[in-house]
């Protein structure tokens, strides 16, 4: 399919082919894993195991590699599956990473409890400010890794920004996008060289699977992740890749009522007495609202905000609303409320990471609008 088309054609009908067999409009789940050969090395297709290879996973690598502008697509079992194989492809003992101040916790135990121990170190830094990216950088620096918008306090980085730091000091620019989607920023576009995403989230968009992708802006660091997914071996399985592909299919709209409801939530809380911080790019006031205004359609279903009384305060909202599920993840259909301290970021309790007591992160859903901010003004009380 040609890259020319929009972004709404191309989500639908990117490696979305019709079956060849039957034409079924909807790829099969190729729910197997072994192939039959035609001979000693004939295999149909490229297929011969399904770790290597499976129909179902190909449509989805093709549709991500097309939504994000990239050259190459990869699926796995997990959002760290992704991160992990990427890490041991792009580094090696004695190397350096720059990572964010604010990083989804799991992103953040990978660095800092397992690849730490192969003998990579990693400085941390404000993403926010090139300067501060380009100060941490050092003569061994592989990988400079950014999430924007990050989580959970939403700050912004300058994706452009930084991609020539990392151009002028030989690294490679990774950019987490799973808070964003490929349907509100292109970070390939902009400069990175490989983009994460949790097919969880925003992706998959209904809570029912797991899932990791990595997209790569050229076809040589495609292939040396290829190979690394294939000997490593974290794939998406068949049924997962299936689900992926449908909820992508609606990425678009879903994002854009995610976007809308997210914007009115955050003025909500803006107005409200017993909250002292809004977090949302969307806002004027938001330190990185022009950039995220440059570089992304819309910005996007997360909120988060600080309220009055510490943290138990918080973790009082959190039990108290009814629509907003009290759970872990986020970017489903349905909204969902967490304390970060507690629950997704309690591995960076101690370190430079460590979130705001405080703190409550919404995954704003697609619900009336109304009704969540009927839930939310009774759960701040």
């Amino acid at each position: 399919m040609s890259d020319q088309h929009s972004f709404e054609t191309l989500a639908i009908h990117a490696g979305n082919t019709a079956d060849p067999l039957t034409g079924a409009v909807v790829p099969p789940i190729y729910q197997v894993s072994t192939y039959k050969q035609d001979g000693v090395g004939g295999l149909r297709g490229g297929y011969e195991y399904s770790r290597s290879a499976n129909p179902t996973r190909t449509a989805l690598e093709e549709n991500l590699a097309a939504i994000e502008g990239g050259r190459r697509g990869l699926a796995f079992a997990s959002g760290l599956a992704a991160e992990d194989c990427l890490l041991r492809t792009l580094l090696h003992p004695g190397a350096h990473v720059v990572i964010p101040n604010d990083a989804y916790g799991g992103t953040f135990r990978l660095f800092a409890k397992v690849v730490e121990r192969w003998g990579v170190d990693y400085s941390v830094a404000d993403t926010s400010d090139p300067a501060a990216v380009r100060a941490a950088v050092n003569d061994r620096t592989k990988v400079i890794w950014v999430e924007t918008p990050s989580n959970p306090l939403l700050g912004i980085t300058d994706i452009a920004a930084v991609a020539d730091v990392a151009r002028t000091a030989g690294a490679r620019l990774v950019v987490d996008n799973t808070f964003a989607s490929p349907y509100l920023q292109q970070p390939i576009a902009l400069g990175a060289d490989v983009v994460v995403h949790s097919l969880t989230k925003y992706m998959g968009g209904h809570s029912d699977v797991v899932g990791g992708a990595l997209i790569a802006a050229d076809a040589e660091i495609g292939e040396q992740l290829a190979y690394h997914q294939n000997a490593m071996g974290a794939v998406a399985g068949p049924f997962d890749s299936w689900l992926v592909l449908r909820g992508i299919k609606t990425l678009p709209v879903r994002m854009d009522r995610h976007s809308e409801n997210a914007a009115k939530v955050a003025e909500l809380l803006t107005r409200h007495p017993k909250v002292t911080q809004v977090l949302y790019p969307g806002l004027p006031e938001h330190p990185g609202h022009e950039i995220a205004a440059k570089q992304m359609r819309a910005f996007g279903g997360m909120v988060s905000f600080r309220v009055q009384g510490g943290e138990e305060a918080a973790v009082e909202v959190c039990n108290r609303t009814e629509l907003f599920t009290l759970g872990e993840s986020l970017g489903g259909v349905e909204s969902l409320v967490e304390h970060p301290g507690r629950m997704t970021h309690a591995s960076v309790a101690g370190s430079a990471l460590e979130v705001p007591a405080d703190l409550v992160r919404l995954s704003v859903g697609i619900e009336s609008a109304d009704d969540l901010l009927a839930d939310l003004t009774q759960a701040l009380g």
